[in-house]
């Protein structure tokens, strides 16, 4: 893509970009959605090359007659309500969600656990792992709280985890050490840098705090030993990210997967922004716990995350978050079972017969993996289409970011790009007129968040870092140039009304 308008996909009858749009997604007139990476937005599923934005018209009649109308009621349901389309053997659509409101007993205790176990299974497939190694659940942390909250922790084990780290699973962190004697040590990786650092600061870490801990247990071994559990410790798990959300850039997760498991400590990887960026290979990667979110750029409904838990972890799950009917409390003693009002499970797995039920959820987001794979595949023309385009993308607006607001980007290496532009914004912290007082900071990006979607409509998600805002933008396929230009605008123009201090009186329309 070299002059940045060559949105053409090769492989589709839409081009990428504004054609992709609207086509085949679902945003109100006038909004420009610039955040793919925070809460996703996905395509009308279910829709091939031959069936696209303006489907056959017999075909629409034919569907209408057979659904009653329910065509005309699309626009004013809920999302999950029409994008949850699974196709049958005879190819005939047939909507999850009005399976499940139409006859809701028999979609959730007999028709739903086959469609999951389908969709773990296609996502073993794309993530090269067993079966019986994958999970779904709600998000990403939902399954790191469930690793953190299932492990005994005893006096002195501690958890490691690198800055950037997303800041829901930080602060879980910093209640797992409030809550228990776990200890929590964060690895400050001063992003951007390269690999080799990032891999050499993160080994160190793990080496330091094990020495530690062995010269703990040494002295606690003597002649007076404290009780169990109060001072002994490991260095008992290391948590962090394939792709850091900000600065949105791609870390060595391989290696330092590598460096766990070299120093027996657990990896527990977060792939937020994963699957449908970045390969993913769990079988060569073989880390101890991994999860992905499926709603951020594989385009499937929110809300599903794939959670893989190796098989010699999975005694380590005694629960899901929250516990529920799937759980086998240990023998009481007094011979009775608890009443589980569920059907018999045909999964074997215990770990897996657990994830398929705990608690009443909108279970159709969960059955669409499929026809977001081929939407994939045969709209957008298969992953190697999507990343090139992507990334290219993300290269040219990030350019257009730093020509127009004139200050600079992170400075990424291009080994580490993904799907996301970053600039600086032109606003100075300090004293001076024009500038904004330290104490304002906070105000300034709760202000401009708010402009970002009351005035601007849309949204590109801010971090105050190393003394400076900075902006991230999102690139996907219904993303071209010239959105990337409108947000280059936006950001100038807010950055203009922050020094002239309009965040302290309110926020009057700038048009």
């Amino acid at each position: 893509m070299e002059d940045g308008n060559n949105n053409e996909n090769p492989y589709s009858q839409v081009p990428f970009g504004k054609p992709m749009r609207d086509a085949h997604f679902l945003f109100s007139e006038g909004y420009t959605n610039l955040n793919q990476g925070s809460y996703s937005t996905p395509p009308r599923l279910g829709q091939t090359p031959e069936s696209s934005h303006d489907d056959d018209e017999e075909e629409e009649e034919e569907e209408e007659e057979e659904e009653e109308g329910q065509e005309e009621d699309q626009e004013e349901m809920s999302t999950s309500f029409y994008l949850v389309r699974i196709l049958s053997g005879s190819e005939r659509s047939n909507d999850c969600h009005h399976m499940a409101e139409g006859e809701p007993d028999q979609f959730i205790r007999y028709t739903y656990p086959e469609l999951l176990r389908r969709s773990r299974a296609l996502l073993a497939e794309i993530l090269h792992c067993p079966v019986d190694e994958l999970v779904l659940c709600p998000n990403v942390t939902t399954a790191t709280n469930t690793v953190l909250h299932n492990l005994q922790w005893e006096g002195g084990d501690k958890i490691i985890y690198t800055s950037g780290v997303y800041g829901a699973l930080e602060k879980t962190i910093e209640y797992i050490v409030e809550s228990t004697p776990a200890e929590s040590v964060k690895v400050d990786l001063d992003l951007p840098r390269s690999d080799d650092d990032i891999v050499q600061l993160f080994r160190d870490t793990l080496r330091r705090e094990k020495r530690g801990c062995e010269t703990k247990n040494d002295h606690d071994n003597g002649p007076d030993p404290k009780p169990h559990g109060g001072g002994r410790g490991r260095v008992r798990i290391a948590v962090f990210d394939t792709i850091v959300s900000m600065p949105g850039l791609r870390m060595p997760f391989e290696r330092l997967i590598q460096a766990c498991r070299d120093e027996g400590v657990l990896s527990l990887v977060d792939a937020a922004h994963g699957i449908g960026h970045i390969p993913l290979n769990l079988s060569e990667l073989d880390p101890d716990f991994l999860v992905t979110n499926c709603h951020k750029w594989l385009f499937v409904p929110r809300s599903v995350a794939a959670f893989f838990v190796a098989t010699r972890n999975q005694h380590l799950i005694r629960t899901t978050l929250p516990t529920s009917h799937g759980f086998s409390p240990r023998d009481r003693g007094d011979g009775s079972d608890i009443f589980d009002p569920m059907p018999a499970s045909a999964e074997t797995n215990p770990m897996v017969r657990q994830f398929e039920y705990f608690g009443t959820i909108d279970g159709a987001p969960y059955c669409c993996i499929d026809a977001a794979l081929r939407f994939r595949d045969q709209v957008c023309g298969g992953e190697a289409a999507i990343r090139d385009y992507c990334t290219a993308l993300a290269r040219q607006a990030e350019q257009t970011l730093v020509r127009v607001l004139g200050t600079q980007s992170f400075g990424i290496p291009e080994s580490h790009r993904v799907f996301f532009a970053h600039v600086r914004l032109p606003i100075q912290v300090g004293a001076a007129k024009g500038e904004v007082p330290p104490s304002d900071v906070p105000a300034v990006t709760q202000f401009m968040n708010r402009e970002f979607v009351q005035t601007y409509r849309t949204f590109l998600y801010l971090l105050f870092y190393k003394g400076a805002w900075w902006a991230r933008l999102s690139v996907t396929v219904y993303v071209d140039l010239k959105d990337c230009e409108f947000a280059a605008q936006v950001l100038r123009d807010l950055s203009e009304r922050v020094r002239r201090g309009e965040y302290r009186h309110g926020h009057p329309n700038p048009k």
